[in-house]
């Protein structure tokens, strides 16, 4: 996958029309450093020793925030699971069914062959696959 690199946060979000509080800046950092694929309640726990002032609830304005922002997507591989990316390249994710991990993979998205009509607007490309990650493989 693509490395991620913003030299500076805070001038990423000013140039996508977002004031970059310290909250907003360190939950985006947080996102763009993690390959977990976080979910609220990880990037909650993770960073609420450093900014006691943090709220579950900010957590997901901030999130939602991103997302309408596109420069985080939602990851939704189960119904009562979600999860978030910073990568918003065109690639999928694959989720082991004994550990949990989330892992994304690349995936030649744009040249998926559909049948719906050029009439329709793609907003969001997702590509999930689940089965057995190798570590988990070769452990059973």
């Amino acid at each position: 996958m693509k490395e991620m690199k913003i030299d500076n946060i805070g001038d990423f979000l000013k140039s996508k029309n977002i004031k970059p509080s310290f909250q907003r800046i360190r939950i985006f950092e947080y996102l763009m450093n993690s390959i977990e694929h976080p979910t609220v309640d990880e990037i909650y726990k993770a960073l609420i020793g450093e900014i006691p002032t943090l709220s579950k609830t900010t957590v997901y304005n901030t999130l939602n925030l991103f997302i309408e922002k596109r420069i985080v997507h939602m990851v939704t591989i189960e119904e009562n699971e979600v999860r978030y990316d910073a990568d918003v390249s065109d690639h999928g994710h694959f989720k082991c069914d004994i550990c949990g991990k989330v892992y994304d993979f690349k995936a030649n998205i744009i040249e998926l062959d559909t049948d719906l009509s050029e009439s329709f607007i793609i907003n969001q490309k997702d590509i999930f696959f689940r089965g057995t990650c190798p570590s988990c493989s070769k452990k059973n």
